[in-house]
């Protein structure tokens, strides 16, 4: 299992192509604050529910100076779909090859159903203006979560 981060760490950098096949980097957004957040599986009833929390919300975020990032495993086309669908506003990136949820220590074993499996965890990650953690939240749950995010932001 990956190790998980915590506040204070500079947060891991990456590139990753979004729903567009744009390569998105976090220093893409050096001098912003980032809610990075990551989520199991594009369409599925939880992390639909999550993505229209954030999407909802955003006008919010933004005008505080947050920018929000999803990150699933899933392939481009599922989260092109993803995005047409929910009418999402904000980009979504693909790590299928799991490096960033990895550094981020996001994917591992949790328990589903009574069972342990490996899997995404739902986790989110502030990030501030000079690229340190603020927050790092594992195992979230989609229902609540951005609400309760924006109390701990003080939003």
């Amino acid at each position: 299992m990956s190790t998980r981060l915590e506040a204070g760490q500079t947060a891991p950098s990456f590139t990753l192509p979004d729903q567009d096949g744009k390569s998105v980097s976090l220093s893409d957004f050096a001098g912003k604050k980032v809610i990075l957040y990551f989520y199991p599986a594009a369409s599925t009833p939880g992390c639909t529910k999550q993505a229209c929390d954030f999407r909802d919300n955003l006008s919010q975020l933004a005008n505080k100076g947050y920018v929000v990032l999803g990150v699933s495993k899933d392939p481009l086309s599922k989260l092109k779909k993803f995005e047409t669908t929910e009418s999402l506003t904000f980009p979504l990136l693909s790590d299928p090859e799991l490096t960033v949820h990895n550094a981020y220590g996001t994917y591992g074993e949790k328990s589903m159903y009574g069972k342990t499996v490996m899997g995404v965890i739902r986790s989110t990650f502030v990030i501030d203006e000079s690229g340190k953690i603020e927050l790092a939240l594992y195992n979230v749950k989609a229902t609540g979560h951005v609400a309760s995010l924006m109390l701990k932001l003080g939003l």
